[in-house]
């Protein structure tokens, strides 16, 4: 949905932060995906642009302005968007589990992980930054996959079929 994109990521970001500074909001902070790092899809190009429009927003700050920044990172285990329900869900009805590609690898966190890395960029920040955060070693998805049916108590590709299904376009295989 490239003109939904566009619209919350690009000129939602725009409206929102030219209204902070208008109305001397103290702090904004944005947050970014790691799909804004060399994008190859919508997501993550209209996320970049988002990320340029705070750090202009940021340039220009004076005394007493708004302070923009923006942080970036992967993926928040079990938020919307997650793997991990939708692998729950294909687990609980006897498979199969899709995995777009065998060397499809993502960065992952806790959501207590997240709170503490915005909290973090939130303090640091000095206007006009983009962190990015250190999010340690990437995780194979199959080898997520092939922990959470052995969780479940049954074995990969004998209880559970992990079928393959290929990468979307626009999608990479490291992000």
């Amino acid at each position: 949905h490239p003109i939904q994109a566009v619209q919350a990521n690009v000129l939602g970001t725009w409206n929102l932060a030219r209204e902070a500074a208008r109305q001397g909001v103290s702090n904004f902070l944005m947050i970014s995906s790691d799909k804004a790092v060399n994008p190859a899809n919508i997501m993550g190009l209209t996320k970049r642009v988002a990320e340029l429009i705070v750090s202009s927003m940021g340039a220009g700050q004076h005394e007493g302005g708004t302070k923009f920044v923006s942080v970036r990172f992967g993926n928040v285990l079990g938020s919307n968007g997650s793997v991990v329900p939708l692998f729950q869900e294909q687990i609980a009805a006897g498979g199969p589990v899709t995995v777009t590609h065998p060397e499809i690898r993502r960065y992952f966190m806790t959501t207590r992980e997240a709170v503490q890395l915005v909290l973090q960029a939130f303090t640091m920040g000095n206007g006009s930054d983009i962190f990015v955060l250190d999010m340690g070693e990437p995780v194979r998805i199959v080898d997520l996959a092939r922990n959470m049916i052995r969780l479940s108590g049954l074995e990969p590709d004998e209880d559970i079929e992990i079928r393959y299904t290929g990468l979307r376009p626009g999608e990479k295989l490291f992000e």
